[in-house]
């Protein structure tokens, strides 16, 4: 049985992404206050919903937060993993609470629809201004680790929309003013909902597929075993598990037939070209099951 664990280089920097997701739970706290404030006294559902969706971005900010932390914790007897996984946890709850809000506001705007008011639109845009300004800061604080982690990413994504919903806001408070289009303000807020479905959908499959421990899209299980079969003295490769725990590791778990009842100091020899082998195909822990005309199945796929 084998252990190899190598990765270097692909962890983030879990200090200063605590930094800057505390940061931007104040500026979504201000926003958000201010938005709901003016979205009652201007009367602009597109406001309110931009406050709801920065409320449900303070929410899945401090989630990130909260798995960030609890990431760092050591493992244990009883945790062998640590908390590796709370992050990607973190990033399904956050692309299903992305989801769910973009639901409530595309019942809102239908009820509008249905009884349309006139909207205060000075206030509309400067608020929305405010929004742009603070959620735009909040996005360059994330956009590093938002590109190899997928919590980080959860919470880039979260503020990216509200900060592009900021804008839509800011279109139709002018349109508004100058125009008297205020049915624009029921429109925005459809297209926000659209933006957020899609967008957390994507987030909420991925973040699903590595909770379910699916193999990675971008690992080919066949030719990870006709690489290890051309290593000499080696039969085959069977019952194989391959799943990722979190953006760092991807684990790999097989049977492995020998032509020859080898010894152990043999064995530890050729595990090291099978690491090799594996390794480039991205996976970076694996374990091996050694195995000599052992009768069990000889699938590459075994239902455990």
């Amino acid at each position: 049985m084998s252990h190899d664990h190598d990765h270097h280089g692909l962890g983030h920097d879990h200090n200063r992404s605590g930094k800057n997701l505390l940061l931007s739970i104040g500026l979504n706290i201000l926003i958000t206050a201010s938005q709901v404030v003016g979205g009652l006294i201007s009367g602009s559902l597109s406001l309110l919903s931009d406050a709801l969706h920065n409320f449900s971005d303070v929410l899945s900010l401090i989630v990130s937060y909260i798995a960030v932390v609890f990431s760092k914790k050591a493992a244990s007897p009883h945790k062998t993993f640590g908390y590796k996984r709370a992050e990607i946890i973190a990033a399904f709850i956050n692309a299903a609470t992305l989801i769910i809000v973009a639901v409530i506001l595309i019942k809102e705007a239908v009820l509008r629809f249905m009884d349309p008011k006139q909207i205060e639109s000075s206030l509309v845009i400067w608020l929305s201004l405010l929004g742009i300004v603070a959620n735009g800061f909040s996005v360059l604080l994330l956009k590093a680790d938002s590109k190899s982690n997928m919590n980080m990413k959860s919470a880039y994504l979260h503020l990216l929309t509200d900060m592009m919903a900021s804008v839509a806001v800011l279109i139709g408070g002018i349109l508004m003013k100058y125009f008297q289009v205020y049915w624009v303000d029921n429109v925005l807020t459809v297209g926000i909902a659209i933006y957020l479905i899609i967008m957390g959908y994507g987030l909420l499959k991925s973040s699903f597929k590595v909770l379910m421990l699916f193999t990675p899209d971008d690992i080919e299980v066949e030719k990870i075993v006709e690489g290890v079969k051309a290593i000499p003295g080696l039969k085959n490769m069977h019952h194989i598990h391959i799943w990722q725990l979190n953006e760092d590791e991807v684990h790999l778990e097989a049977h492995v037939d020998f032509e020859k009842d080898i010894l152990l100091s043999e064995f530890d020899a050729k595990l090291i070209d099978i690491e090799h082998c594996v390794k480039a195909f991205g996976v970076n822990h694996i374990n091996i099951q050694p195995e000599f005309e052992k009768p069990d199945d000889k699938e590459i796929i075994v239902q455990d």
